[in-house]
This record gives structure tokens, C-alpha cells and sequence, in this order.
């Protein structure tokens, strides 16, 4: 058992808060009680404040332990592992709070608690701020690059149109259609020229039902669906596999720079396919939209427009209302138009979100060494523990010299 291996001292200094108090305050954590994925932490930072948080949570507030350490600890294996096991419930299962306060927490030296602080504090979450500031001047760039920057939506919310102008036009006669704001974006979008979709194209396809139940196992073929498209990214977070692909179409699997678009529900959220998501299959409620040439047309670029401006202008314009969720359809990407920008501004933007991508990949692998770091203190013992962050530490470039 892990008591063999580190000394544990049950957590009575810990409060954990009434869930009628719902005010948070920079370095408190957050826990989810309720829910299948009961048992997640967060820490609070100061930006984050001023804030509530749901009944879902509660709050952890601790003046004995580094808050760093202490969130660290209990979103590695061990620390999370032990949460789950006061699970109470079936149909929602959750933690109450009794169980929470006797979690065990491991005694470590300070020197060793700062070390993970300055790995989650100063080199986590400053590589996230950096990704997120990146990724504001890419979009900035081509708002700017488009004329909407600083554009405001008319407040006229009234436009007369005769009937040859609306329906027999668009084959539409609900009246959000024709608000103002569309026409202004549209002409902004084409001042400066502009191709349709299906003229940059070689693929405009929907992608694949799923040929067995998920697998649990980590088995199968990665396979891409709405809520894995944010921010012009493929998100690997909750990502289902598929088996019994065989006899799959080659046109539902990926290929590096492909775009997979959201279809239905969260429509227009879209991604861009790297390197090491080429191969996998993008599902039925999905589009994907290969260009011809990348050198003309970059697929970050691209996306970032679709995310940015085509999805709340062009296609909630657009939008049908199924009688469950709404949707969009080949057609209107078909005819999606796209902006001419040029080569040098796409690529400038292509570099910032490549370089915001980067730096959140460098986040994650900084707090996934945090998290092993404190379970091979546990599992062996504090030394070695952190030669081994050391040694991973120094292999990203970063020397993180600690103080008791």
C-alpha cells in the first residue's frame, strides 16, 4: 500500500468550506463532488477572482500545506484515487464532504513543495497566459486584416427588403436573416476579393458513424467528434476510440492540414489536423474540408476565420433548426466564402497559433511532470523524486533551482 512507502498525515487542518459560502479567493481549490467525473481540482489564481462556484464543488481553503503541492498532489494518481474512493451513489455518484476532510495527504519537505510551485506557478501557468495572449493576436490580426477590429454590429435591427430580395433570393423569409450586421461583415469580408470554399477544395465531406461502441482500453482508431473542435484545434481531451474501421472509406480519415468542422449542436467550432492526428476518422455530425493547395490558402488561417467570423456571420446566418438540434449542411460550407489575404499575413498568423499551440503542449507536459513527480515521491522517496524532475526539467531547457 502506499502507507509502506511515504508517511501520510490525515488532512484536519484541511476546511473544507460550507457550500453556502460561495466566494472564492486566490488559491483556494476547487473540487467537483458531483458528477461521473467527480473527484477534478483546480486551483484559483488571482485573475480568476472575483468569483462563485456551483454546488457541484466545494472549496478547499488551507493555510498548512503549499496550495501548489496540494492541488498537484490530488490531480495525480494517487491523490485522485483516494477521492474516488469515498464514491457514494449510483445513478450520481459523488463525495461528500466527510469523506473529502479524510482524504491523506503525504508530508514533504518545503523545498520540495516550492519546487512544484514554481513548476505549476511560474512555468504552467505563464506558458498558458503566453499561449493565450498569442492566440488573441492571431485573431486581432485578422480581425484587423479584415476591417473588424474595432467594428461594432448597427443597432438597426430593421431591414426592408421586397420580396425578390428576400425569398425568391434566399429562399428564407425569417426575419433574423436579413439583420443589418450580416450584410456589413459580408462586405467587409469581400472588399478586398474572395473565393468560395468549394473553389479551394479538393474535399468537402462528412465523416463516419461509428463502427463499434468506444473502447475503454485505449484501443482503436482516434475518433474526432464535435465536442474534440475549439478554437480552430483538435482537442485531445475526452477522445473516444473506434475498432472495426476496416472497411471504412478513405475519405472519413484525416490528413495533416485537414479542417473538421462541427456539423450539428456546436456548429462552426472547427479544427486543424497535425501531424500526429493524421489517420484518424472524424464522425458523421462533422465536416472536414481538405484545400488544394496549403501554400495559397493555410489551413490555420482558414480555420481561424471559420471560428472567428464565418460561424457567428456567415453560418448561424445560414443555420437550419432541425427538430432536435440545429445544424449546417455541405451546401453552405460548399459556399462558405472565404476572405483573399496575403500570403504574409497568413503565414503570421499561422506562426502565432502554432506558437500558442506549442506553448500550451509545454504547459501540459510541465504539470504531467509535476503530477509523476509527486507520485514517485510517494511510490520511492523524495530524492529521487526530484532528480527525476530535474532530469525532465532540464531536458525542455529549464534549470529551476529551489529554496527551502
Amino acid at each position: 500500500t502506499l502507507m509502506d512507502y511515504c508517511r501520510f498525515e490525515a488532512l484536519q487542518k484541511l476546511r473544507c468550506s460550507p457550500l453556502s459560502q460561495f466566494h472564492l479567493k486566490a488559491l483556494d481549490i476547487l473540487v467537483t463532488v458531483v458528477g461521473m467525473n467527480f473527484g477534478k481540482t483546480a486551483l484559483v489564481f488571482p485573475k480568476d477572482c472575483p468569483a462563485i462556484f456551483s454546488c457541484k464543488s466545494t472549496l478547499l481553503k488551507n493555510s498548512e500545506i503549499n496550495p501548489y503541492f496540494l492541488v498537484t498532489y490530488l490531480s495525480c494518481k494517487h491523490g485522485y484515487r483516494l477521492i474516488r474512493r469515498g464514491r457514494r451513489g449510483a445513478a450520481q455518484p459523488g463525495i461528500n464532504l466527510f469523506d473529502l476532510r479524510t482524504v491523506p495527504v503525504p508530508i514533504f519537505s518545503r523545498s520540495f513543495q516550492y519546487q512544484l510551485e514554481m513548476i505549476v506557478n511560474n512555468y504552467c501557468q505563464s506558458l498558458k497566459e503566453e499561449s493565450k495572449e498569442l492566440y488573441q493576436q492571431a485573431e486581432d490580426l485578422l480581425l484587423s486584416e479584415l476591417g473588424l477590429k474595432d467594428w461594432q454590429p448597427t443597432e438597426e435591427s430593421v431591414a426592408v427588403k421586397s420580396f425578390a430580395e428576400s425569398f425568391l433570393s434566399s429562399g428564407r423569409l425569417d426575419a433574423e436573416y436579413y439583420q443589418p450586421k450580416f450584410y456589413e461583415v459580408e462586405s467587409k469580408i469581400k472588399a478586398n476579393g474572395f473565393v468560395l470554399t468549394k473553389d479551394i477544395c479538393s474535399h468537402i465531406n462528412y465523416g463516419s458513424v461509428p463502427t463499434s461502441s468506444y473502447t475503454e482500453n485505449g484501443e482503436g482508431i482516434p475518433y474526432i467528434k464535435g465536442l474534440n473542435l475549439k478554437n480552430a484545434e483538435i482537442v485531445t481531451v475526452q477522445l473516444d476510440r473506434i475498432i472495426n474501421t476496416e472497411s471504412l472509406a478513405s475519405k472519413v480519415y484525416t490528413k495533416k492540414g485537414d479542417i473538421v468542422i462541427s456539423q450539428m449542436g456546436t456548429v462552426g467550432n472547427c479544427g486543424v489536423v497535425e501531424d500526429e492526428q493524421k489517420g484518424w476518422i472524424f464522425a458523421s455530425f462533422t465536416i472536414r474540408i481538405r484545400l488544394k493547395n496549403q501554400a495559397d490558402f493555410n489551413p490555420h488561417f482558414v480555420a481561424l476565420y471559420i471560428d472567428k467570423v464565418a460561424r457567428p456571420y456567415y453560418l448561424m446566418r445560414n443555420i437550419a433548426q432541425a427538430s432536435v438540434r440545429q445544424n449546417t449542411d455541405l451546401p453552405t460550407i460548399k459556399n462558405m466564402y472565404i476572405p483573399l489575404v496575403t500570403k504574409d499575413v497568413q503565414l503570421l498568423i499561422a506562426e502565432k497559433i502554432q506558437n500558442e499551440k506549442d506553448a500550451k503542449s509545454k504547459s501540459k507536459q510541465l504539470l504531467e511532470i509535476a503530477k509523476t513527480g509527486v507520485e514517485r515521491a510517494i511510490e520511492t522517496d523524495e530524492a529521487t523524486a526530484t532528480a527525476w524532475i530535474n532530469q525532465q526539467l532540464e531536458a525542455l531547457g529549464i534549470n529551476l533551482t529551489t529554496t527551502t
